[in-house]
């Protein structure tokens, strides 16, 4: 039984998110969808990560099983016709080893969080940037960053209904930087907690607004308390870049 490795873009504004649910289209349903068009067998397509509804994906992976063998060139191919009009792509497609998983074979997760920080909102760019119209300090907001670095108990930065075992996480990588009219937060870890990036990402805007300092955001970290975190982000600013195995 072949072993199928996905790597996937998509817009994530018109699903409830990646994981299949009752309450809406998601990103894994329209997968599997597809792949029944393409094979007859409905499978379980498991991906690197559930991003939240409204989340974005330049490099998503995913993996799936089937009893049929496909040419990995016909199922990039095939699937791309059965999307349709779902915005999703799969960009690379390839038969990977049996052992391979997308989830927990991953060693890094790459994300991006983009805020447009200008006076005028976006029109071209509406529901994939956060909008902050007062100017946010860049250099600000990525010295507080620094603080968070490490291994830490984030209970600060996780959501109420977070199901990870552990708050206890290591971030590789919280970079602040100004691109013109937008300000980039990069971030990379192994895995995230829910809502984690977002966390970051309104608690950061305080910091670039002269609301916090970059001690407000060690002290927040250390309360280990969910109420002591500054507001949660929209998620239309948040792209999964890439993964890494």
């Amino acid at each position: 039984m072949p072993r199928y490795r996905l790597t996937l873009e998509y817009d994530g504004a018109p699903f409830v998110g990646w994981q299949r649910q009752d309450n809406g289209a998601s990103v894994q349903g329209a997968l599997e969808d597809a792949i029944e068009k393409l094979s007859g067998e409905r499978v379980t397509v498991t991906g690197a990560g559930r991003t939240d509804a409204g989340v974005h994906a330049l490099g998503q992976v995913a993996h799936f099983d089937l009893d049929k063998i496909f040419e990995a060139g016909k199922v990039r191919d095939a699937l791309n016709h059965y999307l349709r009009p779902d915005p999703v792509v799969v960009l690379e497609s390839s038969v990977a080893d049996g052992e391979f998983h997308a989830r927990f074979s991953a060693m890094a997760r790459h994300y991006l969080f983009r805020i447009l920080n200008r006076r005028s909102p976006p029109a071209l760019e509406e529901g994939r940037v956060w909008h902050v119209s007062p100017r946010l300090d860049a250099e600000a907001m990525h010295a507080a960053a620094q603080l968070l670095l490490g291994q830490h108990d984030f209970t600060t930065f996780r959501a109420a209904e977070c199901q990870a075992q552990s708050p206890v996480k290591t971030l590789d990588r919280l970079d602040v930087s100004r691109r013109a009219d937008e300000i980039h937060i990069e971030a990379s870890a192994r895995s995230f907690l829910h809502h984690q990036i977002r966390s970051f990402a309104g608690t950061l805007k305080l910091v670039g607004e002269g609301k916090w300092t970059p001690r407000d955001v060690a002290d927040a970290l250390a309360a280990k308390d969910r109420a002591r975190c500054g507001p949660v982000s929209p998620p239309d600013g948040l792209y999964l870049v890439r993964v890494d195995y």
